[in-house]
């Protein structure tokens, strides 16, 4: 069976992953920045690069979530939740309106699903051709997969920092996270990693 794979997922020292109120202007919520800072980092230290490199290689689907709609939102191929990096393979985006598949320069088509996560999913497996799928979307997306016993492997960034507030990624899992492993503890200067896998 094709893997599900979570990767990229920075939360901060009290478990946070997306901060505030967040809006057009912050889609991450206040202070979420921070926790990416990491990513873009041109002086990043070899364990960062290799896990920055781990999270494109390998896969030929990407889901995301595309946000409710709004007449500030733009129309055009969403990129969030790709660390903005366009992959060269298929990309799933959970949405509220079935738009027809956008094919973009480079390889990759945007197809659309209304049907929830399981069907996202499976149209994933359809165009991955049995490589990992990666799902590259937000606190609660992650967490609806999670709680469907869905994902395979979770790569955690931690930030050393405080948002006191916002979206925790482990909130209300309770048996979800259960069977849960960690397979690798790899910490750099900047953040640590840690990678887990579901029995």
């Amino acid at each position: 069976m094709t893997e599900l794979r979570v990767h990229d997922v920075s939360i901060s020292l009290d478990g946070y992953g997306a901060g505030p109120r967040q809006s057009m202007d912050e889609p991450l919520g206040e202070g979420a920045e921070q926790l990416h800072e990491w990513m873009f980092a041109a002086d990043a230290p070899e364990v960062d690069r290799r896990f920055r490199n781990r999270g494109t290689e390998g896969f030929d689907a990407t889901i995301m979530e595309r946000g409710p709609p709004s007449p500030h939102r733009s129309r055009r191929a969403p990129e969030g939740g790709l660390g903005g990096r366009r992959p060269s393979h298929d990309v799933v985006v959970l949405c509220h309106h079935l738009p027809d598949p956008v094919p973009m320069a480079g390889g990759t088509t945007f197809h659309f699903v209304t049907a929830g996560i399981a069907a996202a999913l499976e149209r994933a497996r359809a165009v991955a051709g049995g490589r990992a799928i990666r799902l590259g979307s937000g606190v609660a997306t992650v967490q609806e997969y999670l709680r469907a016993g869905l994902v395979d492997e979770l790569h955690l960034v931690v930030v050393p920092v405080l948002l006191h507030r916002g979206e925790r990624l482990f909130e209300d899992l309770d048996a979800a996270l259960e069977g849960w492993s960690c397979v690798e503890f790899a910490p750099s200067r900047a953040v640590t990693h840690v990678r887990l896998r579901r029995a």
